[in-house]
């Protein structure tokens, strides 16, 4: 009974990872309709930050780190939300939603080839599934026009996937806070003011009655469900589950987001996008398959996770 109702929790926990990270592009592109894209994400970021922070702090729980430390993480929250999510909303105001997670599912793609420029050789099947995602990357980029997307808005995406996989690959190998809800508490709350001081100097001003009341709840709910719902579910998991199945969700997110863009927001899907969007996830489920048998294994057979708050290319925990 104990075990089936753990199980049930990690498919519950699965589940809210599946459905709310792939759920945050049709956020964003519901929040940036009335609201300024680098300033929305940084009141995302902020606000998340500020809850999180006072449950660590209702909590009781440590928050005390080195200089190197909070460093580490605010260079982290940069590169992550300011210049990746950041982007990814900017993108949006040019491309589908569903076009945009397909994108962003490059990100363990990019985490192979800093990986392979450090001189970490990869499994040769490793490599063959980030030459089938890049082709279809390149498909994409090359066809992505038309109803569904833009030059701009497939370059804007790509430098933040590309930003988002040198903070994810820098993380494991720079001073962290050991706490990863600490570590991001600062991620976010770095992030989310450099987002708000990039939006002033881009022009953005935030003009509180042209907001519509959609574009209110869809930052509600990116604060609330994307940042700290998904973000929690997806650290228990790292502790409860085989990492094989948790990294399930960086092919899965982009079919949710998908499919959402195109239930609620009529978003086309062309034969582009179901060609290249196949290689994509192909070429990802590919890395993560190989990447995960290399991992050392529990007396049990069990896959070990990852350190919570440590990012690998198997792992990349991407939210958008």
């Amino acid at each position: 009974m104990e075990r089936n109702g753990h199980d049930a929790r990690v498919w519950l926990a699965l589940a809210a990872v599946y459905v709310v990270w792939g759920s945050t592009y049709l956020g964003i592109a519901i929040a940036i309709q009335t609201l300024p894209p680098m300033t929305s994400g940084g009141l995302r970021f902020v606000a998340a930050a500020l809850v999180l922070g006072a449950v660590l702090l209702v909590r009781a729980v440590p928050v005390r780190m080195r200089w190197r430390e909070f460093g580490s993480a605010a260079l982290v929250g940069l590169l992550l939300l300011a210049g990746g999510n950041g982007m990814v909303a900017v993108a949006e105001q040019h491309i589908s939603s569903g076009l945009a997670a397909l994108l962003v599912a490059s990100t363990p793609l990019w985490l192979i080839v800093l990986r392979t420029v450090f001189r970490d050789r990869p499994h040769v099947l490793t490599l063959a599934g980030v030459l089938v995602g890049f082709a279809g990357v390149a498909f994409l980029s090359l066809r992505g026009g038309g109803a569904s997307g833009n030059g701009v808005g497939i370059t804007v995406v790509l430098l933040g996937s590309l930003s988002w996989s040198v903070g994810s690959f820098i993380s494991p190998r720079i001073p962290m806070p050991a706490n990863p809800f600490v570590a991001s508490t600062v991620e976010m709350a770095v992030g989310g003011c450099a987002l708000l001081v990039m939006g002033l100097v881009q022009g953005e001003r935030l003009h509180v009655g042209a907001v519509s009341w959609q574009s209110w709840a869809a930052l509600a709910y990116l604060v609330l469900v994307g940042s700290l719902v998904g973000f929690t579910s997806y650290i228990w998991l790292l502790g409860h589950a085989p990492i094989s199945l948790v990294s399930t969700y960086a092919y899965v997110n982009p079919v949710v987001a998908v499919i959402l863009g195109m239930a609620v927001l009529a978003e086309p899907v062309t034969a582009a996008m179901l060609v290249a969007g196949a290689l994509i996830v192909v070429g990802v489920a590919l890395v993560v398959s190989t990447e995960r048998r290399g991992r050392t294994a529990t007396p049990s057979g069990e896959e070990t996770a990852a350190v919570p708050g440590r990012v690998t290319a198997s792992q990349p925990a991407s939210e958008p």
